[in-house]
């Protein structure tokens, strides 16, 4: 029975000098590679070879979305132009929304500024509570006249029942 040495604590691994040819071979492969990369002669090459590729396959490019475009129509299914014209005509729609939104806000500040003024105008020009309430009422005073356009003018147009029937 042998003993190991008193200092080595590691089993001798045969293949310890395979792997570090190994690493030290990948390592300088690694800068050659990216020195061959980095090169303007390696990228006009990638270029050309792509742009050819690229001429060479458009026609059946071209053809394979013809006839995905002709199943598609015979399935009733949408295309991609079908999807884009949708998108364009709800963002459109969205953009219509929003500003009719904004015109109902500033209508509706306005509305409010001058309901304000109303009521501090009547406030101002207004007797006592107690001999207010005493005194008869007016009909058909300039106030209530004003007040009544206004609630007509903001109400939605009715549709006649001749229209109703288009």
């Amino acid at each position: 029975m042998s003993e190991d040495p008193v200092g080595s604590s590691k089993p001798m691994d045969p293949f310890e000098q395979f792997r570090s040819m190994r690493d030290a071979y990948l390592d300088s492969m690694a800068k050659v590679m990216v020195d061959a990369v980095n090169t303007e002669g390696y990228a006009q090459a990638t270029g050309a070879m792509l742009e050819n590729t690229l001429t060479v396959s458009a026609p059946f490019r071209e053809a394979m979305e013809k006839s995905m475009l002709q199943v598609l129509q015979q399935l009733s299914m949408p295309s991609r132009q079908d999807f884009s014209a949708l998108a364009d005509r709800f963002s459109n729609l969205e953009m219509r929304l929003d500003d009719m939104d904004a015109k109902l806000d500033r209508i509706e500040k306005q509305t409010h500024a001058a309901a304000r003024t109303d009521s501090k105008e009547e406030s101002a020009t207004a007797p006592d509570p107690v001999l207010k309430a005493r005194a008869p009422r007016r009909v058909g005073t300039k106030a209530s006249a004003a007040k009544k356009r206004a609630a007509k003018q903001a109400q939605p147009n009715k549709r006649t029942a001749r229209k109703a029937k288009r």
